[in-house]
């Protein structure tokens, strides 16, 4: 599990190497990612009627806590607002009150297209754990996973859409 300090070490490593990019578009740190709608993973993904990009990420602590989420982004992408709700451990785990809260967080979003969205690395502390797509610096190449649980990695290029789980 990666703590604090090294997500925020690699956001700092990231800036730094965004500074100095002269790389192309697809090589190097990642300034913004695609996410592809699919049926999996990012299957509640879109933009909401006045612009907002939003993403339901699948999240657990790793033999610990499942949680419900929602990450709210501008149309560039920046983190604007997020939501997370812990339901416990996975042997307890109400799936039903989950998909139920999911609904309504999707309700109070109001019109919705369902659609690949471009958004920004970002993180958010909850609960003394850091959630969010974090950046991490691998030897000579970049990662960005979703994390906790790391459910979704993404790599080169940033612009595919692809993800590993």
């Amino acid at each position: 599990m990666y703590g604090k300090d090294e997500i925020l070490r690699s956001f700092e490593l990231l800036k730094e190497e965004l500074k100095s990019k002269s790389e192309p578009q697809n090589e190097g740190a990642p300034e913004i990612i695609l996410i592809e709608h699919d049926d999996y993973h990012a299957s509640y993904i879109g933009k909401t009627a006045d612009g907002r990009q939003f993403f339901f990420a699948p999240i657990f602590m790793p033999g610990g806590d499942e949680f419900v989420t929602l990450f709210l982004f501008d149309d560039e992408g920046n983190l604007v607002e997020s939501k997370i709700e812990n339901f416990g451990p996975r042997e307890t785990f109400d799936r039903e009150k989950a998909r139920a809260l999911r609904s309504e967080w999707l309700a109070q979003l109001g019109t919705l297209e369902y659609q690949d969205i471009r958004v920004k690395p970002f993180a958010v502390e909850h609960g003394g754990e850091m959630f969010g797509m974090i950046p991490t610096k691998y030897e000579d190449y970049w990662v960005v996973e979703v994390l906790p649980g790391n459910v979704m990695a993404f790599t080169e290029p940033w612009d595919s859409g692809i993800y590993d789980t």
